[in-house]
């Protein structure tokens, strides 16, 4: 037996921290009365084994920009303070080359007159805190998975798994890479898989990380090491799919010894402090970010390889940037119209195909076992590395302050 739902404003599909975020934005910036917006996912607060005093694996690296967007939801702010640690540089170089040396590039956050670079953030602690925010704002949650939508020109209807039929005006897809939103909204996807499998531990090093996130770029794949506010490292180790079943299957000691050649050193030797798990990498874009009534945010959209550490950044940049052309309504008069939706799509996805045009290339060029191309790479980073104007301009890329940036987010959120 069906039962009778309500009607919404906006419906978003997902409740991790993209969701969340983007409902929690659209109370802030008073675009939607928050009892309007409706947060629906098939299961709201995942299950940790992790003791909450330990670091769970997966971490973020944050960006000044997601910075701000998280201060307007007023998740930053409520962020427990050992659940992050700030990075002040950022050492990047070739296999061929030297942390420091030839063939290597540093950002150090004091060059840009910044007290440091971005953030390194356990994402338990943030996709909690992010749900929690969006809650205490007033946001409407639904636990149940989605089954049918319909779209016309006058709103949205969705089905849910528990027989509930919901009403909106305009419908957020923010479930992710495998996201059923997408789907049903008949909305394909292209790119391709790497062959990869990133893997990702916690160790100690012998030497300390100094507030610095390290990346080195071997042929099989860039391996970083992130920096822990207790000293250690998160570790994300990207390379040929047989090498990490074989990574994976070392025992603690060997995975160490391996970590710490591949590492070259630069951090001395390396001890493993936690299991070792590890996920497929793939370059994936929807065709379209939006239908009638319609709009797809973060994962749903895109997904990229991890080496520049920018997934979670850019759809939190989506956040913004619907928030930006959504404000042209005032009072929501004209929540989920067309050429609303086609602004928000033309602005993020030519931002996003860059992005993942650039993680691409660098991926395939540094994997390239090419002497030739190999010594051109030391050169290319030693050139930017003196160039002043274009390495500012790939710190503020980073940073989520070049390109084109929604207007809020060029000065400080109130609650960072």
């Amino acid at each position: 037996m069906r039962t009778v739902g309500r009607d919404f404003d906006v419906l978003i599909v997902g409740a991790g921290v993209i969701g969340t975020s983007m409902a929690s934005l659209l109370v802030a910036r008073r675009l939607v009365a928050p009892e309007r917006i409706a947060v629906i996912a098939e299961r709201l607060s995942p299950a940790s084994t992790v003791p909450q005093s330990e670091w769970d694996l997966r971490v973020l690296a944050l960006s000044r920009a997601s910075q701000r967007v998280l201060g307007w939801c007023g998740t930053w702010a409520a962020l427990p303070p050992g659940k992050m640690c700030a990075y002040e540089r950022m050492c990047v170089w070739d296999s061929r080359g030297e942390p420091g040396g030839a063939g290597s590039l540093i950002f150090d956050s004091a060059e840009f007159g910044e007290s440091n670079l971005g953030f390194i953030v356990e994402s338990r602690a943030l996709q909690a805190q992010s749900l929690r925010m969006a809650g205490s704002a007033g946001v409407v949650f639904i636990e149940a998975a989605v089954d049918a939508v319909q779209v016309d020109d006058g709103g949205v209807r969705m089905r849910l798994s528990d027989g509930r039929d919901l009403g909106g005006r305009l419908l957020i897809g923010a479930d992710g890479a495998q996201s059923r939103t997408r789907e049903l909204l008949g909305i394909e996807t292209a790119g391709h898989a790497y062959s990869q499998d990133a893997l990702v531990a916690h160790v100690r090093t012998a030497k300390p990380h100094a507030a610095t996130a390290w990346q080195r770029f071997l042929p099989t794949g860039p391996l970083a090491f992130l920096p822990l506010p207790d000293g250690r490292s998160s570790i994300v180790w990207s390379t040929a799919r047989g090498e990490a079943a074989r990574l994976r299957s070392l025992d603690a000691a060997a995975f160490g010894e391996e970590l710490t050649r591949a590492s070259g050193g630069a951090l001395g030797e390396c001890e493993l402090t936690t299991p070792v798990v590890s996920f497929p990498l793939k370059l994936q874009y929807a065709i379209d970010y939006v239908r009638l009534r319609a709009v797809l945010l973060g994962d749903a959209a895109h997904v990229v390889h991890p080496l520049a550490g920018q997934g979670l950044n850019m759809g939190l940049l989506d956040c913004a940037s619907l928030a930006d052309v959504l404000a042209v309504t005032g009072n929501g008069g004209f929540l989920g119209e067309q050429k609303l939706l086609r602004r928000y799509e033309r602005w993020r996805r030519s931002e996003n195909l860059l992005t993942a045009a650039v993680t691409d290339g660098l991926e395939r060029v540094f994997a390239s076992g090419n002497p030739a191309l190999s010594r051109l790479r030391v050169l290319g980073l030693g050139a930017v590395g003196r160039a002043s104007f274009i390495k500012r301009e790939f710190a503020q890329r980073a940073m989520g302050l070049g390109g084109d940036v929604p207007t809020f987010l060029k000065t400080a959120a109130p609650s960072t």
